[in-house]
């Protein structure tokens, strides 16, 4: 009987969130078929990104800048963290980490497909001194996160690369 009614009621939350318009994410199609990565080879960003576009979209990631129709160039990264409380000591309880992505996308000619662009990820965190070594990996953690965000923004915003468009 419970089985039931909880079948029923998976049911219903998928019929509901289907009448809403909720799909999942399928493979995006991109305007280009092949990207090229300029970013350094041991870059974990670099790797994400290609990850993400091998899996989801319709690009083939190559290794040779003159075989790219578009390439995705990294022009900075940062990681801050910033004070968002502090105790009654004066020491810090909480903080907002942030990681800060910029990056461009040209034509192998030089022509910007896509100008300089900044993606700004947050992240809050609780302090805690007596538990500094899980709060380090609680960070680490969050910046991994963060970056994933960051990547399915620039992979979305790949979709918005228009040849007709671009200056020449």
């Amino acid at each position: 009987m419970r089985r039931r009614a909880l079948l029923a009621g998976v049911a219903m939350a998928a019929f509901a969130a289907g009448g809403c318009g909720f799909q999942l994410r399928g493979a995006q199609k991109l305007p280009v078929d092949t990207l090229f990565l300029a970013l350094p080879a041991n870059s974990p960003l670099g790797a994400e990104i290609a990850r993400v576009v091998r899996s989801s979209t319709n690009a083939l990631v190559v290794t040779d800048r003159k075989q790219a129709q578009a390439i995705l160039e990294l022009l900075g990264e940062s990681r801050e963290r910033e004070v968002l409380s502090i105790n009654a000591q004066g020491r810090a309880r909480e903080y907002q980490l942030r990681l800060r992505t910029t990056f461009r996308v040209v034509a192998p000619d030089g022509t910007e497909l896509i100008a300089p662009t900044t993606l700004t990820a947050r992240r809050d965190i609780a302090f805690n001194e007596s538990e500094l070594l899980a709060k380090e990996s609680e960070e680490a953690l969050l910046y991994r996160d963060m970056q994933s965000d960051l990547v399915r923004q620039m992979v979305t915003r790949l979709q918005g690369i228009r040849f007709d468009a671009a200056p020449r």
